[in-house]
């Protein structure tokens, strides 16, 4: 799934019925894990000039790039932190964790050729799923509109909470997100 559908997701999981500091952390768990991939593309793209047909076909599959993202999407390591996280009963940590480690289940199934070594430490063995969320070679036709279906029961149980000024704004900017998203996925273009 797309990073916009995974905060949602997490959003709607582990932060819709808490205060603010536990859905900003739950919106947040759901990206933690391609946190690490927005900052070395951005950082390659935008600050060293690197074209992103270099970022996302050479230098995503790097062993150095490969390495980084099998710690933030290490089931093991996120699995710790939410042990931690009960164990001392912080509602934030759980909210972030639970949600971080629900990205990861989602992800597992849905990367064909662009997985992550989800079980670091204890191997680096990378799933090569028959689907994916993107790759239309690989049911992406099928699946990318039950994420994008998904992502917006999402945000229409997180815009139905009380407190939804800045909730609304920042669902509404996701659900634009993941939509338009989904329509390039099918070719569709729009002029904004």
């Amino acid at each position: 799934m797309n990073t916009p559908a995974h905060i949602l997701i997490g959003w709607a999981a582990f932060g819709r019925k808490g205060p603010p500091s536990v859905a900003s952390a739950a919106a947040f768990g759901g990206f933690a894990p391609d946190l690490s991939l927005y900052l070395l593309a951005g950082v390659s793209i935008n600050v060293l000039g690197i074209s992103p047909q270099v970022v996302f076909n050479d230098l995503y599959f790097s062993a150095a790039w490969q390495a980084i993202f099998s710690v933030d999407n290490s089931f093991f390591v996120w699995g710790a932190l939410l042990a931690f996280a009960l164990y001392r009963k912080s509602s934030v940590g759980i909210a972030l964790c639970g949600a971080a480690l629900l990205h990861l289940l989602l992800d597992f199934p849905l990367h064909h050729d662009d997985g992550r070594a989800h079980f670091w430490p204890l191997s680096n063995w990378i799933y090569e799923s028959p689907v994916s969320y993107w790759d239309r070679g690989h049911h992406a036709n099928t699946v990318a509109p039950i994420a994008a279906a998904i992502a917006l029961g999402c945000a229409y149980l997180i815009a139905r909470e009380k407190w939804l000024s800045w909730r609304s704004a920042f669902a509404v900017a996701l659900v634009a997100m993941e939509l338009y998203g989904s329509a390039f996925l099918f070719g569709l273009t729009f002029n904004l």
